[in-house]
């Protein structure tokens, strides 16, 4: 990372710590997630002080997804720092939605396959000890009835996605005509 301002070098541990902590809960899902909201707990990974790029860690643990360490250059202009910052939000969104998505997921499938293992007179596990488990097709129903049960909530996800994700090429897109700007006011200052 580029050297710190004085305010900063207090700022970096903490970064740290929070990129290894439990994530924000920014714009939580809509229903019941919203009480019942996923810990995420991200990789305890921290890139190296002189990194100048953005570091991506291992998978999280109930999301699924990688998170990403944002790199702040020195000089961040505004816009670029309102384009990080959209970004890490999107991040930790995305993380918080798929973490709770997955943990709902896994209890209701385990509660469907004890419920028809307990309506066939079976148990969790079978006679040889292994864990007793449903046919492809018995599971089919499990995924239709899920995927049928969460389609509104899907459908909002990917709505908000889609706006996230052209919010973010909209600033990126200026961050870029900026960046040529101040490059063609600096030759134009040279020539002078």
């Amino acid at each position: 990372m580029a050297a710190l301002q004085p305010g900063e070098k207090a700022f970096r541990p903490l970064l740290c710590r929070a990129f290894a902590g439990y994530g924000r809960r920014l714009a939580p899902e809509r229903g019941a997630e919203r009480r019942e909201a996923a810990p995420i707990r991200v990789s305890r990974f921290c890139p190296p002080r002189k990194s100048c790029r953005d570091w991506i860690g291992p998978p999280d643990k109930y999301s699924n997804l990688r998170p990403v360490h944002f790199y702040i250059p020195e000089n961040e202009s505004p816009l670029e720092q309102k384009l990080r910052e959209l970004r890490q939000e999107t991040q930790e969104w995305n993380q918080q939605f798929w973490a709770n998505q997955n943990l709902t997921f896994i209890k209701e499938k385990e509660e469907f396959i004890h419920s028809r293992l307990k309506a066939k007179g079976l148990g969790l596990q079978t006679e040889s000890g292994q864990r007793a488990t449903l046919t492809a097709e018995e599971m089919a129903d499990f995924y239709k009835e899920f995927l049928s049960k969460n389609f509104q909530k899907h459908m909002y996800y990917n709505r908000d996605w889609y706006k996230r994700n052209f919010a973010i090429t909209f600033f990126m897109g200026k961050v870029a005509l900026e960046r040529i700007w101040n490059k063609l006011r600096q030759k134009q200052k040279r020539s002078i």
